[in-house]
């Protein structure tokens, strides 16, 4: 890149609000600046000072279901809750769940592209959000749009800037067994939650499991294991323009990101299909998590039982056969 291109990009960088964090300066994620590839320059939207805190990074299913999605918000509530700032990849499900989780107390995302472009499309909101409330990270050039060999660059910072990796739903080849990958390589902890093993979203977790990772049903048990590290004397947050330092409770007036209603019929039904498993989950919450109405989730979930696709549970549970 030429000294003119270069002085260009910087300018956009600058006109959307952002800046270039280098190798070396005070707010450069300590873990990552320990890793022997980390990136030497990374475009940031939002709060650096998050960077300074100590990471965990919550990883998982695109196509991940209800509880997984329940599991990941409500694990990274309690991390951000305790200090603790959750990194992931802004991707769909597990991630969009976990940074929702953490955006009060604060979120770092990841991309896998220039730190202008928002993928996948549908999470402007959530970009939004992290870009005045948590914080925005690319190692690649303003511009650049995500493409699937950008993805294991990504994912090598994510696990980089954490002190362990948390894999709550993950198919037995995906992108958060390479992050997770990356984490043993780079020292790191590794956490998985189990599943069930008819669901092949738990395959990834489960093997992670078989393979010496820490068993994980919630956050107190990644706190636990990771005590010593987080009292090694990491900063703490810097203040938010006049707001209090913000290492333990939530920011009041954060509004949650929350993922669009689909709004064909085929797409609610595939969305409904989405956050179903083997393990039941309760009907009220596809109603909170698909955001339609109470009849309208009553009206898919009676075609599918006909379609003998899901069995029915006491409690007004659910599950996939």
């Amino acid at each position: 890149m030429s000294r003119a291109e270069a002085e260009r990009e910087l300018a956009a960088l600058h006109r959307l609000g952002g800046h270039l964090l280098c190798w070396g300066e005070p707010h450069y994620p300590p873990a990552l600046a320990a890793v022997e590839d980390a990136p030497p320059v990374l475009s940031i939207l939002g709060r650096p000072e998050l960077l300074r805190a100590p990471m965990v990074a919550v990883v998982g299913a695109r196509n991940a279901s209800a509880n997984g999605r329940r599991l990941a918000r409500e694990i990274a509530a309690s991390l951000g809750d305790s200090g603790v700032v959750v990194v992931s990849g802004m991707a769909r499900g597990i991630d969009a769940a976990a940074h929702n989780g953490a955006l009060a107390t604060g979120s770092v995302a990841v991309v896998a592209a220039g730190i202008d472009m928002v993928y996948p499309p549908e999470h402007r909101d959530l970009y939004e959000a992290l870009a005045r409330d948590g914080a925005v990270a690319a190692e690649l050039p303003f511009g650049t749009e995500p493409q699937a060999r950008h993805f294991p660059r990504r994912n090598r910072i994510i696990s980089g800037m954490s002190l362990g990796v948390v894999v709550v739903e993950a198919a037995a080849r995906s992108g958060s067994l390479i992050t997770a990958r990356f984490a043993l390589e780079q020292g790191r902890e590794v956490f998985a939650v189990p599943g069930s093993p008819l669901d092949p979203r738990a395959r990834g977790p489960n093997d992670l499991l078989r393979q010496g990772a820490v068993l994980t049903e919630n956050a107190a048990d990644i706190l636990a294991h990771l005590g010593p590290a987080l009292q090694a004397g990491l900063p703490p947050l810097a203040p938010r323009g006049e707001a209090p330092p913000l290492l333990l409770g939530r920011r009041a007036g954060a509004p949650p990101f929350v993922e669009p209603t689909p709004v064909a019929d085929d797409d609610a039904l595939a969305l409904i299909v989405e956050r179903l498993g083997a393990t039941p989950v309760a009907v009220d919450e596809l109603v909170r998590q698909c955001q339609m109405s109470a009849s309208a989730v009553a009206s898919l979930l009676l075609e599918l039982e006909l379609a003998g696709r899901i069995e029915r549970h006491p409690g007004n549970l659910v599950s996939l056969r």
